[in-house]
């Protein structure tokens, strides 16, 4: 019986350490990467959303250029583990906003994945509220490396 191959990958940001957590877990074949946010390598935060006087979303228009950050970021932490975007089968979209996530989708998930229609399963859960209050979207993926 072989021994289970366990890794892992971060980014080295401070929430990481804070929160007690890594990016991603690779288990064998299998990555399971936690929910990824638009933020630089360094930690600067991408296209934050303006707020109102109550800490919420003003508008939602930073939608699809959060979403293309946390692709970029999702497609980083893949590759330090060996796989790739070609690699997810399965991805969980968090959103604060259910319409601007499906607008901003239509246009990001086609040209990071490379197809009009990417073969993975694709999951879009509408939540109250994110990690961060300018945060609009947070992704979760899991990939399957061929052996």
């Amino acid at each position: 019986m072989s021994k289970t191959i366990r890794r892992t990958a971060s980014f080295g940001v401070p929430w990481e350490n804070a929160y007690r957590y890594v990016q991603a877990v690779r288990i064998d074949n299998t990555i399971y990467v936690s929910g990824q946010l638009s933020h630089t390598p360094q930690g600067e935060f991408v296209a934050p959303a303006t707020l109102d006087e109550n800490g919420k979303p003003a508008d939602f228009s930073t939608m699809e250029a959060q979403m293309r950050q946390t692709y970029e970021n999702a497609k980083f932490i893949l590759g330090e583990l060996g796989a790739s975007l070609d690699d997810v089968v399965e991805e969980t979209l968090f959103v604060l906003d259910i319409p601007s996530a499906f607008a901003a989708s239509g246009k990001v998930r086609p040209a990071v994945y490379g197809q009009e229609v990417p073969p993975l399963a694709s999951n879009l859960i509408g939540v109250s509220s994110l990690a961060r209050p300018d945060q609009l979207i947070e992704i979760a993926f899991r990939a399957e490396i061929r052996p």
